[in-house]
């Protein structure tokens, strides 16, 4: 038995692994999941901080980049405060959060609790989301169902859920009556997905495809490739079936950028985009380097729609609707940093992970790559996620990623670990 369970106790060891389990099924079928999760994961970090940091240690090479980002994250909004006399202390709220939901990777590295809590966890979330979002569609007849959630951010977790699931399958690829459950749990969340009437994750899609493509020599079977090739060609059927609503969001959203470049009214879900991003540029020009407070930049476009350079469409809404551009907006190139940062690190953490599946190692060094590559799929996911939408604007989007970021990561660590004991056996 490894000494950090023998430490902290077979009861907590578990009851990390339920956690761990609990917090993507609960993410969208709940009001409180996501938020529940991430207050009780530091909750308990507070309980064993010495051995958590203990367990941590000897990897802070390999994740000490990761925190700095998102300590930098938070730094930088707290500088904000105190800087700008129109910020409030509550812009601290979500990087603050954030920065401790990487309590979970602590947690995971001193527990060891099996990678499975956090597959079957994603699998029941998944299935348990379709159902959901099915009787708000069908039943209540809403057009665009979102749970709990506002619909973009549901179908955008959704999806997350569904590669994450695909993911989970390399793991099960030895056995075809388990691989049953990744591959239900994938379809499912596709569907949640289609139901919600998402199009931003589309983008995320066409890059998963890219990256199962490019890694698709280390899948080492041949049912994974047949899952892979037929969820993403279910989805796509998907646009020649009238009920899924896909070719018609597809149809408006050409029409909608026709209008636009023709000089129509921006008066529609692409069109507000278009507009939106007109005025960021405006804005981006006028303050590169330190940007504008968040609700200074609302003001600017006001000033911009009432100059006529852009239509007043864009009045009422909060944000961008572009990741990019409203970091770069709100807080300059430090912003636009703190931004990428959040994405890029990890995603650099992940891919080395899945260099080393690739490298020497064989079997033994196989065993991260399923983590590591549902790791970089939860990055590109976000990352095309906020190129029409500023899905980090989410305090629960924002802590979907910073805790599923954290759980893999400290899976990936784990799964090192045993390879080296293994060759050091």
């Amino acid at each position: 038995m490894n000494n950090n369970q023998t430490k902290i106790g077979m009861p907590m060891q578990r009851g990390i692994g339920f956690l761990v389990f609990l917090f993507p099924f609960l993410s969208l079928i709940t009001p409180f999941g996501i938020g529940f999760s991430s207050l009780v994961f530091v909750l308990v970090l507070a309980c064993v901080p010495r051995k958590a940091w203990a367990a941590l240690a000897p990897h802070w090479g390999e994740i000490r980049w990761v925190v700095a980002a998102f300590v930098y994250y938070c730094v930088l909004a707290l500088l904000s405060v105190l800087l700008r006399p129109e910020a409030s202390w509550g812009y601290l709220d979500k990087p603050s959060r954030m920065l401790f939901g990487l309590s979970a990777l602590a947690l995971v590295v001193l527990a060891r609790p099996p990678r499975a809590t956090l597959w079957w966890g994603v699998i029941a979330g998944a299935l348990a989301a379709l159902p959901f979002i099915a009787w708000q569609r069908i039943v209540l007849d809403i057009y665009r169902p979102g749970g709990w959630l506002n619909p973009i951010t549901f179908g955008d977790i959704a999806l997350c859920l569904a590669l994450v699931a695909l993911a989970a399958a390399i793991d099960y690829r030895h056995s075809t009556r388990k691989a049953i459950f990744p591959a239900l749990g994938a379809l499912a969340g596709l569907g949640a997905t289609v139901l919600s009437g998402t199009r931003g994750g589309w983008i995320a899609l066409v890059l998963a495809a890219i990256l199962f493509l490019t890694y698709a020599r280390l899948l080492h079977s041949r049912r994974v490739r047949l899952l892979l090739i037929g969820s993403f060609a279910l989805f796509a059927s998907t646009f020649f079936i009238p009920a899924f609503g896909v070719q018609e969001r597809v149809g408006q959203g050409v029409h909608d950028v026709q209008t636009w470049l023709d000089g129509g009214s921006a008066l529609s879900n692409v069109g507000i985009r278009l507009e939106l991003w007109k005025g960021a540029r405006y804005i981006i020009a006028d303050n590169p380097v330190f940007g504008l407070d968040p609700l200074t930049v609302r003001a600017e476009l006001r000033k911009l729609a009432e100059q006529g350079r852009i239509q007043d469409v864009v009045l009422p809404f909060e944000h961008l609707h572009n990741d990019l551009l409203q970091a770069q907006a709100s807080g300059g190139v430090f912003g636009l940093l703190a931004y990428l940062g959040i994405l890029a690190a990890p995603f650099a953490f992940f891919a080395r992970a899945v260099g080393r599946s690739a490298g020497p190692g064989g079997k033994r060094a196989s065993q991260q790559f399923a983590p590591a590559l549902a790791g970089m799929l939860v990055v590109l996911s976000y990352f095309s996620f906020g190129l029409t939408e500023v899905i980090f604007w989410s305090l629960k989007g924002s802590m979907f990623y910073v805790l599923m970021v954290a759980l893999l990561m400290g899976f990936c660590l784990n799964a090192k670990t045993d390879m080296e004991t293994q060759r050091g056996k």
